[in-house]
Parts: structure tokens; C-alpha cells; sequence
């Protein structure tokens, strides 16, 4: 039987529901609309570069808007509705899916062979530093560099290595409780998550099962680099994933679709076939998501930027760890999202003591600054006005949500969209958070 058909608009459609983007700014936080958003995406990425705002924190904002971050911490370090752990890098992923982590945590000591000879050799070091915790509740590695109360000797007197606490955390025998000033504090893991080391881990089999499915329901449909560059870890070889997706494919778990104008096989879940023929019937001219917003340069929707740029036409590029000089659109650029297609990007920076938000660069992408045809058709043209409004609310969002009474706006590219873009600025009224 021939693999089904499907245009590239209908994956980019379905990709645009599974990340939360039919309404950008537009969703409201609770603990179930969180969980479900890490759910659906497989998890919510962490950075500490904070020139604007963390990048977790930024996610969320592209969905739910300004929210409050104090609730929102509560929810994951106080309720525990999620837990750090690694997905794609280091991330937030639902505790629900705790039985298929602690596959990954049970496995790390044989499984991660990077790390086998450091668990070895420093077996007694992170022994003690567990011992520490479980008699002192909450540490850091901060707490570390203090002298042992009483005056005593022994392996914290000095500074232990991060890669025992990685390790500890890694193998599910520590977690982080919470965090102070972004600094990651542990605690043993069963009193983090209670109940952790009764947890029936899943099965080798349903683990692999489990990992690409929820690859594959993230995405909508995917290729086979797709799944290797989103969920990131654990690292699995290029033989094995194909071994696991031959099995799924053998099981009916996963099928194997046509992308038009794609020479690579694309796979997906059988139940999402419904909703891929729903995306290609999709009346022409009109986008799935509604409204705009900038994303975090670590958004899930990122994660495997070649796919962006097939999907929609987008070359984006994370210059934070590109030289000054060689930098073309900022430090920290975030994309612009709006109405479903992907119009620019804009390099801002928080200026906390001053509460202003500064807009450094604005860049449109050539075909939206020419009024010419989208890399996305099936969407239709955009209304240029509307996008410069689109734009300056979600500037005004942004700027509250970080604390800023005032935008200032610098360079805008090309130049002559510079006056458009201030006056819908001005336009646009200040959002409360």
C-alpha cells in the first residue's frame, strides 16, 4: 500500500496546534493547561541567559500571555505538576511521565557511557554528598564551599565537582526541589517526588515506544531526522532508532506518510491521520493560528531549526554563540510568529533598574517587507497594517510581563517599515499583567 499524501501546509498546521500557537498570547495558565502544553510538546526547556527574561518563563508567555510567575513556580516546585529532568537539553517534563524518566534514570549508570568511568572513580565523593542532603534537606553546590558545621574534615570541605550532582540528579538519586536565583537546589529524589523509587519504570520496548510516539504527537508527523533532533535524549544511535521505528512500523504504532515535494519517508501516528486530512482540506487563504507572538529562542517549536525552515520557510539562528562581529540579527533574537507564519525576528533586552524594555532590532523577512506572496500560500497574504499592530501589542504584552513601563525602539529593518511599526506602537495600549 502506497504511503498517504499529505501537502506540506498540513504538517505545518498540525505543528502549530500539538506547540500551543493557534492563539498566541491567548491561553489561560491553570495546572492542567500547563501540563497538557508539556505534554503535547514534550517538555519546556531551560536556559539561564536572562537579558530579557529566562527562556522557560518566555515560552509560556507566547501562550498564556502575561501571567503570574509566582503561581506559576508554585505549580511546578510546590505542587509538582512538573520536574527538571533532560528531554531535548535540560527541561521541565510533566511528573505524569515519571515512569518513562525513570527508565531513562535507572539506565543512566550503565547506559550513559560517557559517565560510567566518572561513577566509578567518584563513587565514595557522591555517596557523601548524598549523605549531606539527606541529613541537611536542600543544597546547592554553593553550600559546599562552607566548612562541614562542627569544623569537620571530609569531602565537602571543598567544592565537590557539578558532575557528581549531574549525576545525582541523572540517576533519579537526587532532584532539584527549587531554585534560588535560577541556582539549582536538590533534594533527595523520594522526597521530591515521593513515592519515585516504587515507580514501575517502563520496559526497555516501551520506553522506545513511548519516546518516538510522543516525538511524532509533538511534531504531528515527522522524518526520521525530525526524531533524532527533538527529544534529543536520551542519545539513541541512528541503527537503533531505525530498529525502533521499524518495530513500530511492523506493530501499526507508527505509519509511514508522503509530504508533496519531499523525497524523505515522513511517519506518524495513526490516530493523527484524521487530523492531517482535516489540516490539507483547510479552506484556502486562511491560517490556523490566530494572533501574534515573539518565541523564545529555545522554544520547543525550534528545537530542530532545518525543520522550520523546510515547514516554513524560515532560516533562524541562535547568535548568542556567535561572535559579536558576526552577529546579523542580535544577541538574543526572538522570532516573530504572526498569524501562522513566521514575518521576522527582534533582538530586545530588559532593562530591570529603568523598567524599560529596549527594542535593539527589528527585522522583517524580505518577503513580508516587499508585500510579496508568503512561504506558506496555503495561509494567504498578510496584511501588513495588521501585523505592525500585531506586533506592537504583543510588544506591549511582552514589556509588562518583564516588568517595563516603556518600550523604546531602535533599529528597524528595512528602514522604511520603521514609521509603520511606531505608529501602531503608540497605537497599542499598555497590558496589564
Amino acid at each position: 500500500m502506497k504511503p498517504r499524501v499529505f501537502p506540506p501546509h498540513a504538517v505545518a498546521t498540525l505543528f502549530l496546534e500539538r506547540q500551543h500557537l493557534t492563539r498566541p498570547l491567548g491561553l489561560r495558565l491553570g495546572a492542567k493547561t500547563l501540563e497538557r502544553f508539556v505534554a503535547d510538546t514534550g517538555g519546556l526547556q531551560l536556559d539561564s541567559i536572562n537579558v530579557l527574561d529566562r527562556a522557560h518563563y518566555l515560552t509560556l508567555w507566547s501562550r498564556f500571555g502575561a501571567y503570574d510567575r509566582a503561581k506559576l513556580d508554585r505549580m511546578i516546585y510546590g505542587r509538582r505538576v512538573l520536574f527538571e529532568y533532560w528531554a531535548h537539553a535540560a527541561c521541565l517534563v510533566p511528573t505524569a511521565d515519571l515512569a518513562a524518566w525513570r527508565r531513562v534514570m535507572l539506565d543512566y549508570q550503565t547506559g550513559h557511557t560517557g559517565w560510567s568511568s566518572f561513577l566509578r572513580k567518584n563513587a565514595r565523593m557522591i555517596d557523601a554528598i548524598e549523605a549531606e542532603i539527606r541529613a541537611r534537606g536542600p543544597l546547592s553546590n554553593a553550600d559546599f564551599k562552607k566548612p562541614r558545621p562542627g569544623g569537620q574534615s571530609g569531602w565537602w570541605t571543598w567544592r565537590p565537582s557539578t558532575h557528581a550532582f549531574h549525576c545525582l540528579w541523572m540517576t533519579g538519586r537526587a532532584l532539584i526541589h527549587s531554585r534560588r536565583h535560577f541556582h539549582k537546589r536538590f533534594d533527595l529524589g523520594n522526597r521530591v517526588l515521593p513515592g519515585i523509587d516504587s515507580v514501575e519504570a517502563l520496559k526497555p520496548d516501551e520506553f522506545a515506544r513511548w519516546h518516538m510516539t510522543r516525538s511524532l504527537h509533538a511534531m504531528g508527523a515527522a522524518t526520521e531526522k525530525d526524531l533524532h533532533w527533538y527529544l534529543t535524549f536520551p542519545r539513541v544511535k541512528a541503527v537503533q532508532r531505525r530498529q525502533w521505528l521499524k518495530r513500530l512500523l511492523r506493530s501499526g504504532h507508527v505509519v509511514e506518510i508522503a509530504i508533496e515535494g519531499e523525497r524523505a519517508p515522513w511517519f506518524a501516528l495513526p490516530d493523527d491521520l484524521a487530523a492531517l486530512e482535516r489540516a490539507a482540506r483547510r479552506r484556502a487563504g486562511t491560517s490556523p493560528s490566530r494572533g501574534t507572538a515573539m518565541l523564545a529562542p529555545f522554544d520547543s517549536f525550534l528545537w530542530h531549526r532545518e525543520r522550520t525552515r523546510r515547514l516554513f520557510g524560515y532560516d533562524y539562528t541562535i547568535e548568542v554563540y556567535v561572535p559579536g562581529h558576526k552577529r546579523v540579527h542580535g544577541y538574543y533574537s526572538l522570532p516573530i510568529l504572526h498569524e501562522g507564519r513566521l514575518i521576522g525576528r527582534l533582538d530586545a533586552k530588559t532593562h530591570r533598574a529603568e523598567r524599560r524594555l529596549e527594542v535593539k532590532h527589528v527585522h522583517f523577512e524580505r518577503w513580508f517587507a516587499s508585500g510579496g506572496a508568503p512561504p506558506l500560500p496555503a495561509y494567504g497574504n498578510v496584511d501588513r497594517d495588521a501585523a505592525f499592530a500585531g506586533v506592537a501589542r504583543a510588544l506591549r504584552s511582552l514589556a509588562s510581563f518583564v516588568g517595563a513601563d516603556r518600550v523604546t525602539l531602535a533599529r528597524v529593518g528595512p528602514s522604511k517599515l520603521r514609521t509603520a511599526l511606531v505608529r501602531a506602537l503608540r497605537a497599542a495600549p499598555a497590558t496589564g499583567a
